[in-house]
């Protein structure tokens, strides 16, 4: 979505602008919550909104992506210290079955 300073829309390629920006929570180690503002950017042509998404999360996760990977690659589990209840088992296992996980990675 980035070019340079400008933002250019996904789906038809022309410069976004600044639309507003939202508030996200974002979970983190330690059961500890972060709350994040997301910049969203409108595009004048098809008329969408994308949101500016850091690196350290993923789109529609509330958990930091340092955590989702960690449970996708085996370091994190429902056994480990500090983990043991959060996140729960289930979801888990749904993060390594995603499909749309594993495009983003």
């Amino acid at each position: 979505m980035m070019s340079g300073k400008n933002f250019i829309c996904p789906n038809c390629g022309h410069t976004l602008h600044y639309y507003d920006q939202v508030r996200r929570v974002v979970r983190t180690k330690g059961r500890q919550t972060r709350h994040v503002t997301l910049r969203r950017f409108k595009c004048p042509v098809c008329k969408k909104i994308h949101r500016e998404i850091p690196d350290y999360i993923y789109p529609y996760k509330q958990y930091e992506a340092e955590i989702i990977n960690g449970v996708r690659d085996g370091f994190i589990t429902c056994e480990t210290l500090g983990y043991e209840d959060y996140p729960c088992e289930m979801t888990m296992l749904r993060w390594k079955s995603s499909r749309d996980l594993q495009r983003l990675l």
